[in-house]
């Protein structure tokens, strides 16, 4: 496959992305001893809570969770640098990213039952690292597909200009946002709704909203080739 730029940034990956990861979090934190695993805001603030409550056990799975996130930015980080070393097969290093983090989610879908919690929210972890570190374009512009506090933040700016200030431009650009938005929402709550019925297989929704997307970018590559 070769590599568009452009083509990670188009709307439909973005949600598929936010779904995934929304799908992701609200997985661990559910299955997986109240631990997030993108949102590392919120296992901070859990951390604090638990030191001063003198929960020192329950400490342990927070802070794993917060370097297994930096080690996977670092590992991630690492392979953008070195992207040659990718070159030599078929695939670009937007879907080695992409399968890297499915494969993660396999691992944790077979053996999240009998490995320990503290590891399971680590490799997740991995996974949402990987995800926010390497896939940060929307429509050209900055982009987070984990954290949605700042895209509430462009979404409100956005609506404002395009209300108040008569800016036509921003309409897409607020309409995009809560589209991601929504998404993120919607991938936490099938995971949500999800865990009682397939239980430590309810990851496997965050990995066919990524799979999704390598099936799509092989269809436009495929279609553009039949041009």
């Amino acid at each position: 496959m070769n590599r568009s730029s452009t083509f990670y940034e188009k709307l439909t990956i973005g949600m598929l992305l936010a779904a995934a990861a929304g799908g992701l979090d609200a997985y661990s934190y559910l299955e997986h001893g109240e631990v997030f695993a993108g949102l590392q805001t919120g296992n901070l603030i859990l951390l604090g809570i638990h030191l001063g409550q003198f929960k020192w056990e329950q400490t342990v799975q927070y802070v794993v969770s917060i370097l297994f996130f930096a080690i996977g930015t670092i590992i991630v980080r690492w392979f953008q640098k070195h992207e040659r070393l990718l070159k030599r097969n078929a695939f670009s290093i937007d879907e080695c990213v992409l399968m890297y983090e499915i494969s993660l989610i396999v691992l944790v879908a077979l053996f999240s039952k009998i490995l320990p919690n503290t590891l399971v929210t680590g490799m997740l972890s991995l996974t949402a690292s990987a995800q926010l570190q390497h896939f940060r374009k929307l429509n050209g512009g900055p982009f987070t597909s984990l954290m949605m506090t700042g895209n509430i933040r462009t979404a409100a700016e956005s609506m404002y200009d395009a209300l108040i200030e008569k800016n036509q431009t921003a309409w897409r650009k607020g309409l995009d946002t809560l589209s991601i938005i929504g998404s993120f929402v919607g991938g936490a709550l099938i995971s949500g709704s999800l865990t009682g019925i397939l239980g430590s297989f309810t990851i496997i929704f965050s990995g066919t909203a990524l799979f999704a997307i390598i099936l799509i970018r092989y269809t436009d590559i495929k279609n553009k080739s039949l041009r």
